[in-house]
């Protein structure tokens, strides 16, 4: 069924059709919207499933950790501060081997107080075990929900779904919403590998002495290690029921592009607009867009940048002393390629919700384009210099 929702709507349907049976979350500006509309479900019995009110994002995870080792589907959201409050339990939840589902709205950190868009908040939990899907528009925010679901539960691994904040978690668009059987068919019932249980004789996360506690660690790895391919086999199966597949990273207009633009969520439709007027002008540039960030899918990326010359890499995002977090990323992915890689161009811009326009994707790519050798540090685009000089 065809509707007008919101992002946040979007990702509120997509957990209600996965029938969770715990939702526990702490309110926080973007991501407020998502668990209203889930408390509403519970409330109006359209999901069968327990709202858990607490006193912080440190508490959510808590809970949400709780209930999936007792053994039913769960779900939470979180936002910037609150995220990063979590993250002594983000690692519980993945060394636990738990699959939890929790959407990120992307969100500024402080200070200053910024209630905008910035890839900071994620990116900075990508070494606690979850994996991480960035969304680029409402439906792939529903798809990629039920879909991280299916993942979590083969893998034994959380995954966060990430969303933009604002330009795409409180911005209305046509989203199809798939009946509750169909889904019933592509996510079954939860059926735990783990599951605590009074009349079992085990116990869970006890005391890891040293000749336990890297095998552990390995074991993340290897599932890590598992992701790519498991996921193409069931955004196969995705495409088949519902006609849509995302892949791990999203090509347009690459096949014989020169220069290729990297970057993650909504930016990259503005992107799409740029080069479309930059093809018009007989310029040779295509976009790949991030959809998979953990684990880093380096084949996927290999492939996608093998016909490139350039690649400019767009980050919301900064990892303070080194640069922009996805150029960081993808130059490591591309490492060893030898004298026929891409060189890499690293651009910093559209921090704290600064707009990211399609002068502002011109602008990059011209830079790129015109330059012989990329600079050795990440350069930020649309600073106001004399705010900096002052």
């Amino acid at each position: 069924m065809r509707e007008v929702l919101e992002g946040s709507q979007a990702v509120a349907e997509a957990a209600r059709l996965a029938r969770v049976k715990v939702v526990s979350a702490y309110p926080i500006t973007p991501q407020t919207h998502i668990v209203e509309e889930l408390a509403k479900f519970c409330s109006d019995g359209s999901l069968d499933g327990k709202f858990i009110c607490v006193e912080s994002e440190h508490s959510a995870m808590a809970s949400v950790i709780g209930a999936q080792s007792g053994g039913v589907r769960s779900f939470t959201a979180s936002s910037s501060h609150g995220l990063a409050l979590m993250h002594e339990m983000l690692h519980w939840a993945s060394a636990a081997r738990l699959p939890i589902v929790m959407a990120e709205v992307n969100r500024a950190l402080g200070p200053g107080w910024n209630l905008w868009m910035d890839q900071t908040d994620s990116l900075a939990q990508r070494d606690t075990g979850w994996l991480q899907l960035y969304c680029a528009d409402g439906q792939e925010a529903l798809d990629s929900t039920i879909l991280a679901y299916r993942l979590a539960e083969i893998v034994n691994l959380p995954v966060m779904v990430v969303l933009d904040a604002f330009f795409l978690s409180h911005t209305y668009e046509p989203v199809d919403v798939p009946s509750q059987e169909d889904v019933d068919k592509f996510l079954p019932p939860y059926e735990p590998k783990f599951l605590m249980d009074t009349k079992a004789g085990y116990s869970l996360n006890e005391v890891a002495p040293p000749n336990v506690y890297m095998e552990m660690r390995r074991s993340i790895q290897m599932a890590m290690e598992a992701v790519p391919e498991v996921y193409r086999k069931i955004e196969d199966e995705f495409q088949a029921r519902f006609g849509r597949r995302y892949g791990l990273a999203e090509a347009y207009r690459c096949e014989d592009a020169e220069t290729v633009l990297v970057m993650a969520g909504t930016a990259a439709g503005t992107a799409r607009v740029a080069i479309d007027g930059l093809r018009a002008e007989g310029e040779k540039v295509g976009l790949l867009r991030i959809k998979m960030f953990r684990p880093f899918p380096v084949e996927a990326f290999r492939a996608g940048l093998a016909k490139a010359k350039k690649v400019a890499v767009l980050d919301r995002n900064c990892s303070f002393g080194a640069g922009g977090i996805f150029a960081q990323e993808l130059k490591a992915a591309l490492y060893g390629q030898g004298a026929g890689a891409p060189k890499l161009y690293s651009y910093i811009t559209g921090m704290g919700g600064r707009d990211v326009t399609v002068d502002t994707i011109r602008t990059m790519y011209a830079m790129t384009r015109d330059r012989d050798q990329p600079a050795c540090e990440s350069l930020w685009l649309g600073l106001n210099e004399e705010m900096l000089r002052s």
